[in-house]
């Protein structure tokens, strides 16, 4: 089952789900909101239900971006399946999105 969850520095979700994701998001800015939507509609097409996603707001928790090296937003990080693996942008390329997340042979 997919879930969406809004990370503070006290939380630390739990899932079961193959797919697990990180996306650090900057507020409620363009980017962010559409990196959000394009992940969104990337996972419900190639993972179904077997995915969680967390965002970050790097505005409201510094300190959690900062401890992981988040360099700029909105930034993937792909938790599971290992390797994990960061993605900057939009997310708006599908097909790059699909062979930096190792779901297809590029």
């Amino acid at each position: 089952m997919h879930k969406v969850a809004f990370l503070s520095k006290q939380q630390q979700p739990l899932t079961m789900a193959t797919h697990q994701f990180r996306l650090y998001i900057a507020g409620e800015s363009v980017n962010s909101k559409l990196a959000y939507s394009n992940l969104k509609v990337f996972c419900e097409a190639y993972y179904t239900d077997d995915y969680h996603i967390e965002q970050v707001d790097v505005l409201l928790s510094p300190d959690i971006a900062w401890a992981q090296g988040v360099t700029a937003t909105p930034m993937l990080l792909r938790l599971a399946p290992t390797p994990t693996l960061k993605i900057i942008g939009n997310l708006s390329d599908t097909e790059q999105l699909l062979n930096g997340l190792g779901t297809i042979d590029g």
